[in-house]
């Protein structure tokens, strides 16, 4: 499951709001048993706790470009608006959205909640149809257990498909032979994905690399 919802504020207040509650249609690629994040690691944090027990469910810190944006000069003047999104295990039963900050000394309080019922008649159970084929690049393993990198293809005609999978395994190459990644290459899976452009383009893409 995932929540698409509205990150708005300036330098000394924030705000959220729903836009819209997605069902994905593959399976959910985590490690279950490792649901509950204990590594204390982010600027923000969300739970997903069953409604009626208040049970966490799921738990995961994370970093955000707003995070990032609140620390600027512009944040100071003006109100912004940014999209995000909180993926995880899709619950049997209604639940709550529970998400926190750090405060100014280092310790989570809550900023925002909202509650979902999964048999919600507007929840997006839609399949969308693929971009592209996904193309497997490196893979070390069930995804579970592995981090799942995706490169995504730019300026590549339906044509130069092949040409942009020789571009990603020359990248991959490269970022594998560096530290830190050389000594985890084994923890990653690398995916291409390429939709088709209509026309080449020789920038922004992965030719330059």
């Amino acid at each position: 499951m995932r929540l698409d919802y509205y990150h708005t504020g300036d330098a000394k207040q924030e705000m959220f709001s729903v836009d819209r509650v997605v069902i994905e249609p593959l399976p959910w690629p985590g490690d279950l048993s490792k649901a509950i994040d204990g590594t204390n690691l982010g600027k923000y944090f969300f739970e997903v706790r069953d409604q009626k027990s208040k049970q966490a469910l799921y738990s995961r810190g994370f970093a955000s470009i707003y995070g990032e944006w609140e620390t600027t000069d512009e944040a100071k003047t003006m109100l912004r608006t940014f999209s995000e999104s909180l993926r995880f295990p899709a619950p049997d039963a209604p639940f709550e959205i529970v998400l926190k900050k750090r405060d100014a000394k280092n310790y989570w309080r809550d900023i925002w909640s909202t509650s979902i019922d999964p048999k919600d008649i507007f929840i997006d159970r839609s399949t969308p149809r693929a971009p592209a084929t996904l193309i497997p690049i490196q893979k070390m393993g069930d995804p579970a257990t592995k981090v799942d990198l995706l490169l995504l293809g730019d300026g590549y005609t339906a044509r130069e498909t092949n040409k942009f999978v020789a571009d990603a395994r020359r990248l991959v190459a490269v970022l594998f032979a560096t530290s830190p990644f050389k000594e985890h290459k084994s923890d990653f899976n690398v995916w291409g994905l390429c939709p088709p452009a209509a026309q080449s383009r020789l920038s922004g893409d992965l030719r330059r690399v």
